[in-house]
């Protein structure tokens, strides 16, 4: 992957954050540095099952890559809700 890939991701990671917080019901009690990162996350991860299941490059934008990428999004903020406790991650 380029840098432009990995600059891209990241950007794509931070909308992805927001987003999974405005589709999963009820209030998530988790800080926003922790929604950033499980969205970054959630492109790096959603990019490669995309890809892995052979419909990541298409002419134009890849909607159903980011789709993939917002229902990884939306379980990783999910389960970092349910795992974090205030002042850390509950192992």
């Amino acid at each position: 992957m380029a840098i432009s890939g990995i600059i891209s991701a990241i950007l794509v990671g931070l909308v992805l954050g927001a987003l999974a917080r405005l589709v999963m019901p009820g209030k998530q009690g988790i800080p926003i540095w922790l929604t950033i990162l499980v969205g970054i996350a959630a492109a790096f991860l959603g990019t490669a099952i995309a890809r892995g299941l052979g419909y990541a490059d298409t002419d134009g934008w890849d909607w159903l890559e980011f789709i993939t990428q917002l229902v990884v999004a939306a379980v990783g903020v999910s389960l970092a809700a349910k795992m974090y406790t205030g002042k850390r991650l509950r192992a």
